[in-house]
């Protein structure tokens, strides 16, 4: 008993909720209040929390429990107090209506929650019987409840809250989804009632403002309800009316916009299309404010645009007959998005337009080809002015402007020019290769004509336009690019945002220039002087390294310039770690296709500087040991000689490949004494073992079979990393070595021993209760029963011991116990089938209780492992196969699990039985 026991407890428990600093009691207190709620007695005790003496926080929790009864336990109430709740919920409502407005939201929430319960049987008309009880003057049973009756306008207020939440509720109230719809019926045919009302109250001189802001509200809350935009057709015009109230303009920007961007307003074409006048009636008021520096009005006045535009605009489209009036529309969506000001600093208007341009070429690229042709012929000059507009907007301010910004203006700047480039590539779809020379016609003339005013903004956009191109579409048969790569040298690049954007559009062109590389002369040059410019550090490596990917076979004659420069910023420090890492995947693409003779040489003098860093391991220069190694990592990814000689036409090249080792693999074996000595020192750090491990993976997964000869040393290397102190990393390259060296006999005893080594020290952690590094060796022991390596590998002491490691890890973890009957069960090749009986047959031995429970327990479960199987079929499997490991028949339980992996599979009688 809550209240009637304890009434003082409770008014406790609100007061701690509300006011205590202490949260350790708010927790208490509002897990207490929480059950006082779902209790029987919060039917009656909510009044009395009600009473006008109460502070606003026990009335709200009072108003908040009738809600929470209503909507979740109206089951609890009988039938016979309905009426009576109604008349109380109505009473409340009314002697609320002055506030606190807390306390009068959550009322009416109560009883539009009440009025979902009954509509449409037990109350077939709340809409029309609240706003009767409402009526001043009316005495009726409805308005009995009147008592203490506030001013007029109060009781107005109340009722349009009402309205408003009702529609609300149904949104929010948890409902089945065909009961959701028969109550959203109801209501929007109650919208005739509703309607006139609003509308009334809209057009009344009497009416307050803060009247009109709620008649606003409201209707934006039942349009929700797809009501007919024929009926709301004179109410939404007077919406229209009250924009040019500057108290009222907010309100009635968020509900035209509610409105306009509902789908459904599309059943109403008339409606809809008579709306588009009052929109474009705001023309003038919106070049005003734009041109007053009236960010507020023009902001509402675009965004009421952009929401009948974006909407409807395939409907305005095929609706012929007013068609100037849908091209004034889009002109007005223009304006928008060049709406004068730098985005975010002094406009946010023009990025909301950019879906609207999306939106309309869509709608105009659906069309059959006659009428496709056109609308472009109408709209194509205006895609043309959209791309001017677009590159405007996306210059930048001057250089003392934009240091006045901060980082978050500068940074919306940023992902704003990303919208606008999207945009611009999505455009080139429409007006195709002549958008290109328009953009190149423009820069010729700025930085050819001597008479034009050079500004580095309008040369930084047009490039921007280029490349936001480029970087998407097959520009290779345009035929104004080889013009864009000879106005590129002229350009004055002392502007470090300028130079940026020249850097990545040469980088956007890189594919062009490997079927053009007479052109890289001219361009080379630039983005070396880029290169030793830390400013300009992100911009000019990663265009260099898109070169050096894509035109590595044309870069000959560049490559020592290339390579001194790249070395000169690498031992001066110019870029961060990150850039030298690209800077190192460059070098390798580079090297690549030099001839072999020469790539020995240039690798020593390139990475030379760096290795001497690595012959003094104390502990201050830790971090330089591993960036070291990093750039090594990074460099042996790329440098890939066996894809030059894939390319080559010459025979001499594979002929060298075949008598020389690979370079890689030579500086691999210079530097292993000194990886080694590092290791003495840090072989229990994980960042410097994972940096070495990172050096040898990188290399085996590009040279593949090449890194043969370093794989003894390796092998023995990552034995003693594992045993002394365990990685990830070292089981990683493990299985990577497992993976590409499993057929070669030359190689395997060394593999073989490296395997024995992982598992052993592997089980001994397991065995001492330090499974948690041991984890790793389950994905390198699957890894491994893929591989050939497990048949050509004699000894049975590797496989035997990781089919007990397996035994021991599935049963401390249950979801391994699952994958071994999911990978039977289809998850996995059919191949694996006889391994995983090889497991199951382990687990027999060391827990032969524990299997037979877990067996049982597992493939109880509906569907598990495999919907093509019946319980009864998965107990014959369970029954048979326990009776034959029973027996250690080995023979029959293989056969028993291929059985069951079939019919789990669906294939049995299908002729799959040999694998």
């Amino acid at each position: 008993m809550f209240f009637a026991s304890k009434p003082p407890r409770l008014l406790q428990a609100l007061y701690q909720l509300y006011f205590d600093p202490d949260m350790e009691k708010k927790n208490i207190a509002q897990k207490w209040l929480t059950q006082a709620q779902a209790s029987a007695q919060a039917w009656h005790f909510c009044w009395c929390l009600l009473s006008p003496e109460k502070i606003p926080e026990v009335q709200f929790f009072g108003a908040s429990t009738l809600h929470t009864k209503i909507s979740r336990h109206w089951s609890d109430l009988p039938t016979d107090h309905h009426e009576n709740l109604r008349m109380q919920l109505l009473t409340q409502v009314l002697r609320f209506s002055c506030g606190p407005k807390i306390v009068l939201t959550r009322l009416c929430v109560a009883l539009a929650s009440m009025a979902l319960n009954l509509i449409p049987q037990a109350w077939s008309h709340p809409v029309a019987d609240m706003v009767r009880a409402f009526q001043p003057n009316v005495e009726d049973d409805s308005t009995a409840v009147k008592e203490s009756q506030g001013p007029p306008q109060a009781h107005c207020l109340a009722l349009l809250e009402l309205l408003t939440v009702l529609p609300e509720e149904l949104q929010s109230s948890r409902l089945t989804r065909a009961h959701r719809g028969q109550l959203r019926g109801v209501l929007a045919s109650e919208w005739t009632v509703v309607c006139p009302l609003l509308r009334q109250l809209l057009q009344n001189q009497d009416s307050s403002n803060q009247v009109k802001e709620k008649v606003m509200h409201c209707l934006s809350s039942w349009v929700g309800l797809d009501v007919p935009l024929e009926e709301s057709q004179e109410l939404v015009q007077d919406c229209f009316g009250t924009l040019s109230d500057p108290e009222l303009f907010d309100t009635a920007v968020e509900t035209i916009v509610n409105v306009l961007s509902q789908p459904d307003c599309q059943r109403y074409v008339g409606a809809l299309v008579s709306l588009v006048p009052l929109v474009l009636g705001f023309r003038e008021q919106l070049d005003a404010a734009a041109q007053n520096g009236n960010m507020e009005t023009s902001h509402g006045l675009c965004r009421i645009a952009i929401a009948m535009g974006e909407t409807h605009s395939r409907l305005l489209l095929e609706n012929s007959g007013h068609w100037q009036e849908f091209l004034a529309l889009v002109n007005m969506i223009l304006f928008c998005t060049g709406i004068p000001g730098h985005y975010p600093v002094t406009e946010t208007s023009s990025s909301l337009t950019l879906t609207f341009w999306y939106t309309l070429q869509d709608d105009i690229l659906s069309f059959d080809e006659e009428k496709q042709a056109v609308y472009l012929q109408i709209y194509r000059p205006v895609y043309f002015q959209l791309v001017d507009v677009l590159l405007h907007k996306s210059q930048y301010p001057s250089q003392e402007e934009y240091e006045s910004w901060s980082s978050d203006d500068k940074e919306q700047f940023r992902m704003y020019r990303i919208d606008i480039s999207d945009t611009l590539m999505y455009v080139y779809e429409m007006l195709g290769s002549e958008l290109l020379s328009n953009l190149y016609d423009k820069l010729g003339m700025q930085l050819m004509d001597p008479q034009y005013p050079v500004v580095w903004q309008d040369t930084e956009a047009l490039l921007f336009g280029f490349q936001s191109i480029a970087e998407t579409i097959d520009v290779n048969y345009s035929d104004v690019i080889p013009g864009l790569i000879g106005l590129i040298p002229r350009i004055n690049i002392s502007n470090v945002m300028l130079a940026d954007t020249v850097m990545y559009t040469i980088g956007s062109l890189a594919e062009w220039l490997a079927d053009h590389p007479v052109m890289l002369g001219s361009i080379l040059p630039m983005v070396l002087q880029g290169l030793g410019k830390a400013e300009l550090s992100v911009s000019s490596v990663s265009t260099l390294k898109r070169i050096c990917r894509e035109c590595r076979h044309d870069l000959g004659p560049f490559a020592q310039d290339i390579l001194s420069v790249s070395q000169e910023v690498l031992v001066k420090e110019i870029h961060k770690s990150s850039q030298c890492i690209w800077l190192m995947q460059a070098m390798g693409f580079l090297l690549s296709a030099l001839p072999v003779e020469e790539i020995l040489g240039r690798l020593h003098i390139l990475i030379g500087p760096h290795i001497q860093q690595l012959d003094t391991p104390n502990p201050s220069n830790k971090q330089t040991i591993v960036y070291v190694l990093g750039l090594l990592a990074s460099l042996f990814t790329s440098l890939d000689i066996n894809k030059q000689a894939e390319s080559s036409e010459e025979s001499t090249t594979l002929t060298l490949l075949h008598n020389k080792q690979n370079p890689v693999v030579v500086m691999l074996q210079q530097v292993f004494p000194l990886i080694e000595s590092i290791l003495t020192k840090w072989l229990h750090d994980s960042e410097v073992v994972e940096a070495v491990c990172g050096v040898f993976d990188k290399s085996v997964r590009t040279l593949l079979h090449d890194f043969g000869p370093v794989v003894a040393q390796l092998s023995e290397m990552l034995g003693r990393i594992y045993t002394t102190f365990p990685q990830a990393s070292a089981l990683d390259l493990t299985s990577q070595m497992i993976h590409i060296f499993s057929a070669d006999d030359q190689h395997t005893s060394n593999i073989r021993v490296l395997t024995e080594v992982l598992t052993a020290s592997t089980l001994s952690m397991f065995q001492q209760g330090k499974d948690e590094k041991s984890r790793n060796l389950f994905d390198l022991d699957i890894h491994f029963s893929k591989s050939n390596l497990a048949s050509n590998i004699s000894s049975k002491l590797c496989l035997s011991a990781s089919l007990f490691f397996v035994s021991e890890f599935f049963f401390k973890h249950t979801h391994r116990k699952i994958e071994s009957l999911e990978v039977i069960g289809g998850a996995s090749p059919r191949s694996l089938t006889d391994h995983f009986s090889e497991v199951l047959l382990s687990l027999n031995r060391h827990y032969p209780v524990l299997l037979t429970q877990w067996l049982t327990e597992t493939l109880q479960t509906p569907g598990f492992p495999s919907a093509h199987v019946s319980t009864e079929q998965k107990h014959t499997f369970t029954q048979q196969l326990l009776r034959y490991m029973e027996q250690t028949n080995k023979r029959r339980v293989k056969e028993i699990v291929k059985e069951f992996s079939l019919l789990c599979r669906g294939l049995q009688g299908w002729g799959y039985s040999d694998y």
